[in-house]
């Protein structure tokens, strides 16, 4: 019994397929798609937050 579960799990589920991959990779680029508008306003707030903290170092 122990050797059947042993042989179960070491059977030929080595790793992710190439379908997998695709389909993974395809719903992140529509999740991206999907939301691109708030993706960017994100990154603006942060690169804005970045250069005000900068800015804010640099003045005497």
């Amino acid at each position: 019994m122990k050797n059947k579960i042993i042989n179960f799990f070491n059977s030929d589920v080595d790793g992710i397929g190439v379908v997998e991959i695709i389909l993974i990779l395809l719903v992140l680029i529509l999740l991206v798609v999907i939301f691109r508008e708030q993706i960017t306003n994100i990154i603006n707030s942060v690169f804005e937050t970045i250069n005000e903290q900068v800015d804010t170092l640099n003045t005497p």
